[in-house]
């Protein structure tokens, strides 16, 4: 067994103690994007990522993935100062992102990346900052995969499209295309998060180059134009999440491997503290 795939076993049966089986790729979406890069981690990178959490209360990337999306509450400052730093919307522009025109100011999620990464890398910077400018990449590359984020501003990244799933689906109930990329898509699934770590670790690329942020945004923004995304009529079927569930969990293998990537390049030198 090579060492990334015991690393995987490792986090799968940490996963089946210590979770019960979530269903959305909210949370559960960012946890997966954190544990397949967590298992890609070079040693001196790992050292330093274990330097960094110290003193976490779920000292692993996965115990920080959803921070970002929790500012709103434990710090509503920086929850709204950060908020522009989820998304990117250049659907209108055919997914063809410039940085004056898409992202003002740096504020959009490609600019984010970009700058906590920096931060991160920076060795001169404060613990803390440094600390924090980690929980920020790990999450923002997460929703630089999920298709909506990268979409369409005059609908909000799908926000404004209503649809309803099918009978048994939230029981019928209406919700909007972002929630379903988010969520939806995932609900019914009678997998465990551990099982399916397992499953999606063998479609991450082994070794991915970190990239750029841009061209992220550019490929999860032409899985969002792709026909067939926005449904013909409000109400999907099983056939469309039969469709997308697939197209979504290869994102968050790819979010993995990148994150991963981009952690081995940004902590390739130099101590946590």
């Amino acid at each position: 067994m090579t060492r990334t795939a015991l690393a995987i076993a490792t986090l799968a049966a940490g996963l089946v103690l210590a979770s019960s089986p979530a269903h959305a790729w909210g949370p559960r979406g960012h946890r997966l994007v954190a544990d397949i890069a967590e298992a890609g981690l070079q040693p001196q990178a790992r050292a330093q990522v274990d330097a960094l959490l110290e003193g976490e209360t779920e000292p692993t990337l996965a115990g920080v993935a959803n921070w970002a999306d929790e500012l709103r509450a434990s710090d509503p400052d920086l929850g709204r100062r950060s908020a522009s730093w989820h998304y990117v919307n250049i659907a209108e522009q055919g997914c063809d992102y410039d940085a004056g025109r898409d992202c003002r100011a740096g504020g959009c999620v490609v600019e984010a990346i970009r700058a906590q990464a920096a931060i991160l890398a920076d060795t001169t910077q404060p613990l803390e900052a440094r600390r924090q400018a980690l929980k920020f990449v790990v999450h923002f590359v997460g929703d630089v995969h999920q298709p909506m984020h990268a979409g369409y501003g005059h609908d909000r990244g799908g926000n404004d499209t209503q649809i309803s799933q099918p009978d048994g689906t939230r029981d019928g109930r209406g919700t909007n295309l972002h929630s379903l990329w988010d969520s939806g898509l995932f609900r019914d699934m009678r997998e465990s998060e551990s099982a399916q770590l397992a499953r999606l670790v063998g479609t991450a690329p082994v070794a991915a180059e970190a990239g750029d942020p841009a061209s992220w945004a550019e490929g999860s923004c032409r899985v969002a134009t792709t026909e067939g995304v926005y449904p013909p009529r409000p109400k999907i079927d099983g056939a469309y999440i039969a469709t997308w569930r697939p197209v979504a969990e290869r994102q968050i293998a790819l979010g993995g491997a990148r994150l991963a990537a981009l952690l081995n390049d940004a902590l390739s030198a130099g101590d946590a503290d």
